[in-house]
């Protein structure tokens, strides 16, 4: 199956989801979308206060093998169960998600282009920035409301992982994307994406 496959990176907070989920209202049902952030290790082994403690910011927290393999199926036109990742515990849920090949598939994820095997994949290339004052004040609601996190262990984990990692791991990555939006929010930017993906699409029916 032939299809296209679009990474979007860059740092917590920034507006890679707002930008996912604008490519993927406008392409609809030719689209999957796969988040790294699902293919966080499991740690039964681990305690909960010490899961708290874990780095998850840094490559190795991820694996993004397993990531790699089911890019790989999916572009093979082979259907995925995906793992699915639970934030409240810090820990990979015992679900899967079951995703069927599109003809766009768009991976997204803070680390996403940090690894070579992944980025020789992707058609495209994208990395969204943001203020570092917004993407942490972003961070801070999306994990109090959405994940049940409280202030304390937010802010404790973004001084000692999230931005040390960030300026390690994430924003050197914004010099191997082929496209640098200031926002999710950025329509010139969608209005070029979105041609493009239209392009390559036009391209891939003939």
């Amino acid at each position: 199956m032939n299809c296209i496959i679009i990474g979007i990176a860059g740092g917590t907070g920034s507006g890679k989801s707002t930008f996912t989920r604008r490519l993927k209202e406008e392409f609809e049902d030719d689209v999957t979308v796969i988040y790294h952030d699902n293919y966080y290790r499991r740690q039964d082994d681990v305690s909960f206060e010490d899961r708290k403690k874990v780095n998850y910011d840094h490559p190795d927290s991820l694996e993004t093998q397993l990531l790699l393999e089911h890019l790989h199926r999916l572009k093979d036109g082979q259907a995925i169960d995906c793992p699915v990742y639970d934030y409240s515990q810090h820990n990979r849920s015992d679900q899967t998600l079951h995703i069927e090949p599109k003809r766009i598939i768009i991976a997204e994820g803070i680390l996403l282009l940090a690894d070579k095997r992944i980025r020789d994949l992707l058609d495209i290339k994208i990395y969204v920035e943001a203020d570092a004052d917004e993407r942490i004040l972003r961070r801070v609601v999306r994990d109090v409301k959405e994940r049940g996190r409280d202030i304390d262990n937010i802010v404790e984990q973004y001084l000692t992982t999230v931005k040390p990692m960030h300026y390690l791991y994430v924003e050197p990555t914004r010099a191997l994307a082929d496209i640098v939006i200031n926002s999710g929010m950025n329509n010139v930017a969608f209005d070029i994406v979105r041609s493009k993906i239209r392009l390559m699409l036009e391209e891939e029916a003939y």
